[in-house]
This record gives C-alpha cells, structure tokens and sequence, in this order.
C-alpha cells in the first residue's frame, strides 16, 4: 500500500486534529496540496483535512478538545483548525448542486469519491489518513506518477464550474507537468472553447495565478500553449511570449532565480498593473525593470546606478530580446559598478554651489566618474572645470 511520509503528518499538532475527529466516529483524511507534494518528496505548505463531520460538529468537537475553531468559510464547510498555533483547514465533504464559474452553492456529503469528483485535476484528488495511508478514489496517482496534469472527468464541467481552473491548468503544467509529454489535448481543446470565460474572474484572482505561473522554472511553454488556445489575449492583452523561453534560458546560464515581475517585463502587455492588480512593490518593480531596459547605460553605468540585481535583469532581458548568449565579462562589471561610491557628496559642492546648481554638479561628476572608468578620487573630481561656468 503506498503511503504518505514526511516531518509534517507526523507532528503532534496535526495529529491531535486528526485525533479529535477520528475519535468520534469521524474520518480525517488529508487531501490536496500536502499529499501530492509528500508523494513528490516536495516540501509540503498548508495542510487540508477532509472529513464527513459537519462544519458545526467540527467546531463543537474541537472546543471540546480546547482546539481554537475559526469558522473561515462555514458556508462551504470549511473550519479552520489551529492546534500549537499551526492552523488546520478542516472542510466536509461536498458536492456541487449549482455554479457560475466564479463560486459553487455546495451540499454535504459522507462519500469521499463523490468529494473527489468536484475537485480539479486528479493529482489533487488524492487523500491519505493520519497514519499515511493514500485513498485513490479517481486514479490520481498514476497521472502524478507521469507528471500528467489532468481534469477530473469531463474538462468542460470542471472549468464551467470555476475559469479560474484555466490558468491553474497551465500552472500547475509549469510546477508539475512532463514538458517532454506536452498538455493533455482533450483539457486544451475544452480551455481554447472557454477562454472567454475568465472575463467573468475577479483581476485579483487572475494576477494572483499568474504571478505562481510565472515563477515557475519555466513556464515558457505554458505561456506559448495560452497563446495558441486564445487564453494569453483575455489575461493581459498585447503580452508576447517570444522572449520568455530565451530570457529562462539565460536565467539558468547565469544562476538567477526565477522572478515573476523579471519576467512579466519580457512579455509585455497592455496597462500589467491593473490587469493583473500588481501591488505597488510589484508596480515600482517592473517600473524600474522597463526603464533600464532601454538605457543607454554600458554594464558598469547600469550597477553603479541601479544596483547590482536590477542591472543584472537589465542585462538579462536585454540579450534575451536581441537573441545574445550570456557575457561573463558584462556580468563582472555590473558587481564592479555596483560597488563603487561616488567620492564627491553634495555637501562638498555647498561652497561653491547652491539649490538645483548642487545636483546639476553632482550628475556632471558622476558621469565623469563613471567614464573615468571609477578611477578619478575626489580631489581629481574636484579639479574638474565645469562646463557650464
């Protein structure tokens, strides 16, 4: 029998809230997110439990055991269950009675496979109880076990219930699909049919996929399969993809670590911030990114001024548009600018110089020092003549 194993569901705190439904007559039986990830030997994240107890039985059984219950979506039977301070999501089996793509009017259930069936995709339809053992109602794991990512029965249904599921279809493709097997053709072909749908999601939900998308190892070729099913144009009008694949490419050569806004710059789009609600951190981020993209700043001009991490995504996405492999040499002279301090300050210049004269100066040095190649020390900046007096 296969078996779930990990630091996780072994923990005293997770298996007191197993314990407190088991103990009444209750089953408990971790799903999503937290199996597929031990059975994949990933780190595991938030932890859901399944259960046939109602959302008021489980609120009733964990005040009795001195768990804190938070009734976080009790509509839909959802609990949240904070056992030493590690919260638990707890939710009663269910199935869909009524849906309108964006949310579900559900009705209670005591069968798992019926629970199992209004989920998404099979690899997150596996549940495994307290001691580890994995319930398959559906046949997840063999599509886990090929790194296939696949809608439960019929994809149309599944995404008619909810659009959102048309992005995490390419998603989940980038974190845990086979690239050398491609995309399943039944769920593509049902995605490019009902593209228009995501019109109906909030930006908030959409941005929030797309960001997960795009911080994927490479998500290049679900990015290339939402263009061609019609997808790409509804989530950020005007994007190109061309450069994704090239710019991944070279993140790799270099070691950089994925960064969704790095490459959100690359792609493009129309007015990204609102369609995608980027938060202002984001927004000054891409920014900046789009400004030295286009400036005419050598490799050690853009460290010394930008930094070393934003001259390098400069760098980066400047060769990834013009098709050029990676330049050590260009790479060594960011960190070489971005060490550098300018040996004037403005409080050097107050002798000679007053209000906007300060700054003017100050840029006029600046420019010298670069192009001096950071040689010039603060007495021979001082000594220049200025052009302007």
């Amino acid at each position: 029998m296969t078996r779930v194993a990990g630091e996780w569901i072994d923990r005293p705190a997770t298996q007191a809230v197993c314990a407190v439904l088991e103990a009444a007559g209750h089953k408990a039986l971790f799903v999503g997110g937290c199996v597929r990830d031990a059975l994949l030997g990933r780190a595991v994240g938030d932890i859901d439990i399944a259960t046939d107890a109602r959302p008021e039985r489980v609120m009733k059984l964990a005040e009795a055991a001195g768990l804190k219950a938070v009734p976080t979506g009790i509509d839909h039977g959802t609990v949240t269950l904070v056992s030493c301070g590690i919260p638990h999501e707890v939710t009663t089996f269910r199935r869909d009675v009524e849906t309108d793509g964006r949310r579900a009017v559900v009705a209670f259930s005591d069968d798992v496979a019926e629970d199992a069936r209004r989920r998404d995709f099979t690899m997150n339809a596996i549940y495994a109880d307290a001691r580890g053992a994995v319930a398959d109602p559906l046949g997840g794991m063999a599509d886990l076990q090929a790194r296939r990512v696949r809608f439960i029965e019929d994809p149309g249904q599944r995404i008619r219930e909810d659009y959102l599921r048309i992005l995490r279809f390419f998603r989940f493709h980038a974190w845990y699909g086979d690239p050398e097997a491609g995309m399943d053709a039944e769920a593509l072909a049902a995605i490019a049919a009902l593209s228009g749908g995501i019109e109906t999601l909030s930006r908030e939900r959409v941005g929030h996929e797309m960001r997960r998308l795009l911080a994927a190892p490479d998500p290049a070729p679900a990015l290339a399969a939402m263009r061609q099913t019609g997808v790409l144009v509804h989530v950020l009008p005007g994007a190109d993809d061309r450069f994704l694949a090239p710019l991944v490419h070279l993140e790799g050569d270099t070691g950089t670590p994925p960064d969704a806004i790095r490459r959100l710059a690359v792609i493009g789009g129309e007015a990204p911030a609102e369609a995608l609600r980027l938060s202002k951190t984001e927004q000054r981020q891409l920014q900046a990114i789009q400004a030295v993209m286009t400036s005419a700043d050598g490799p050690a001009a853009l460290g010394f001024r930008q930094g070393e991490a934003l001259g390098r995504d400069a760098l980066l996405l400047r060769w990834a548009m013009a098709g050029h492999p990676v330049d050590r040499a260009a790479l060594e002279a960011i960190a070489e600018g971005a060490a550098q301090v300018l040996p004037v300050k403005a409080t050097d210049l107050l002798d000679r110089y007053a209000g906007p004269e300060v700054g003017r100066r100050l840029r006029q040095l600046e420019e010298a020092f670069v192009a001096s190649g950071f040689t010039l020390d603060h007495d021979a900046l001082m000594a220049l003549p200025d052009p302007a007096s």
